[in-house]
């Protein structure tokens, strides 16, 4: 949004002399008033709500909400339904107070002849330029419910392969974040009551026993300056990369390069790149203007600085298919398929198809790691909890065959 937009919930009286209530999301109480004032409703009562964190968080509007309602409005239209009643039918029909305001908001607009382009970009962090300038060419073309199928398909199948790539990285982190504390539980507490009962003993303890046990002090002696060392060096690397683009560059390019994971990434962007070129240009929006927002769509920097070379290249005179070829980083077939497209006319459809071979890569590899990874953790976790169950035991055994 520009500047910062708040929620507010007035009161007041319409042309009919009936008094009315509601919220408004706006940036400041003069903007409320005035809102109110061009629908007719003199307010009598306008206060600021407070939000706590959580709140906040859970009315946030996210891409996927944006997603969906870009499948309604295309429904609508389609339908024939017209625009502004389609926007205030969205606006009544959901159940996320900043999803009624936004689509409110919007419908006014357009009522009072902004066209919902511009309207758009009142928005920015809901809506990206690339949403905005296909919005622009529907208008134009006057084929806006064409347009928004479009955009609902571009988004809902970005939002689908973001959600699958979370899913299998959060898995095995997770796995790794509980055997971690896990290991670190009986080293705390459980194998200090161990040392208890060798320490009785007197006899001397297997060196690999005394490994662990120094392991366990150490631990309890310093917990509290590990756990605050990880906390700051995660702070430290989290405000370095927001900071630094180099950082962020070279962070892209050490997962480009993880064995399995970086293959997943790779055609993930690969995807982002073929997907978004075939929407723009099916649209209509210029190839130079497209790559721009094809190189955005990437999510990875290494690919989104190699798609802007390609574009300067493009701009310059080079054809597509021989700018790409020169960053070395996509694949034959891809250079292959835009070669084709250049040579026929069809790059939206050469684009949407490679969009599609990857995707269906992404599906497969992401199947792969998850039957991978289920085994590969809990050796991980047997072998973590199994060496301590055993460095325990050694002396028990030990003692067991002095005793014969």
């Amino acid at each position: 949004m520009e500047g910062k937009y708040h929620t507010y919930h007035w009161q007041g009286i319409n042309k009919q002399g009936q008094k009315v209530s509601g919220s408004a999301q706006e940036a400041s109480l003069v903007a409320v008033k005035y809102q109110l004032q061009r629908q007719g409703i003199n307010t009598t009562k306008v206060r600021r709500k407070r939000k706590s964190l959580l709140t906040h968080y859970r009315n946030r509007i996210t891409p996927t909400d944006i997603a969906i309602i870009s499948r309604q409005v295309a429904t609508m239209l389609g339908a024939g339904v017209p625009l502004v009643q389609s926007l205030h039918l969205i606006a009544r029909a959901t159940q996320k107070s900043s999803v009624h305001q936004l689509m409110t908001s919007l419908a006014l607009d357009v009522e009072n002849g902004t066209p919902l382009s511009i309207a758009l970009k009142k928005y920015p962090q809901q809506f990206s330029e690339l949403y905005c300038d296909l919005v622009q060419s529907g208008e134009q073309t006057g084929a806006l419910d064409h347009i928004f199928d479009q955009i609902a398909v571009y988004r809902e199948k970005a939002e689908r392969l973001k959600s699958k790539i979370k899913k299998a990285l959060f898995y095995p982190t997770m796995v790794l974040v509980i055997a971690g504390i896990v290991t670190a539980i009986l080293l705390l507490f459980v194998i200090p009551q161990f040392e208890e009962v060798f320490n009785s003993f007197g006899a001397p303890l297997p060196l690999f026993t005394q490994w662990v046990i120094a392991l366990s002090r150490g631990l309890q002696n310093s917990w509290l300056s590990i756990l605050i060392g990880i906390v700051l060096t995660l702070f430290i690397y989290s405000r370095i990369w927001h900071s630094s683009p180099r950082v962020r560059h070279v962070s892209d390019r050490v997962l480009l390069s993880l064995p399995i994971v970086g293959s997943i990434l790779r055609k993930a962007a690969l995807t982002g790149f073929a997907r978004t070129l075939a929407t723009t240009f099916a649209a209509g929006i210029p190839l130079v203007d497209g790559l721009t927002s094809a190189a955005g769509a990437c999510g990875n920097r290494i690919y989104r600085q190699a798609v802007l070379q390609v574009r300067a290249n493009v701009i310059i005179g080079l054809p597509m298919n021989t700018a790409l070829r020169a960053t070395q980083l996509f694949p034959d077939m891809v250079v292959q398929m835009v070669t084709i497209g250049e040579e026929t006319g069809a790059i939206d459809s050469m684009m949407d198809k490679v969009a599609s071979i990857y995707e269906r890569e992404v599906d497969d590899a992401i199947e792969g790691l998850t039957s991978l990874i289920e085994p590969l953790m809990m050796l991980i976790l047997g072998i973590l909890v199994g060496a301590l169950v055993i460095a325990m035991y050694l002396p028990i055994f030990d003692l067991g065959n002095v005793i014969r």
